[in-house]
């Protein structure tokens, strides 16, 4: 393991990651106080695409492609804070059951993206084409 390397693939994909997630924000805005819908279809995306790399580089990538992807892009993509900051606004605009329901949302569409990605990860044809 090269900590130096894992390092500057962490600092590029969160560059990339964070880009990525500021695109999707803008062309999905939402004013303080409304449904996050920017913010639950990154979550979901995120999870979906950390789950298909789980089952199908990780057992073979290098600890820096691991770091870059994951940590990197995938973590600087998807936060729970963003979460947390999207339902506080909801709740103090007197919307505690939409606040609600979009933690459980989250927490489905999260949970049920990162099933399907680990399926569909490990069902993927190998690098190459061979399996």
């Amino acid at each position: 393991m090269s900590l130096g390397r894992d390092l500057g693939a962490v600092l590029t994909g969160g560059v990339i990651g964070t880009g990525a997630r500021l695109a999707i924000d803008a062309a999905i805005p939402h004013g303080y106080g409304q449904f996050p819908l920017s913010t639950l279809i990154i979550n979901t995306a995120g999870a979906f695409a950390l789950a298909v790399l789980v089952a199908r580089v990780w057992p073979t990538a290098p600890s820096w492609l691991r770091a870059g992807l994951g940590t990197g892009i995938l973590g600087s993509f998807t936060t729970f804070s963003a979460v947390a900051v999207a339902i506080i606004p909801l709740t103090t605009a007197g919307q505690g059951m939409t606040a609600l329901a979009y933690l459980g949302l989250t927490l489905l569409l999260g949970l049920g993206a990162a099933w399907l990605g680990l399926v569909a990860g490990r069902r993927a044809p190998a690098a190459g084409g061979a399996e």
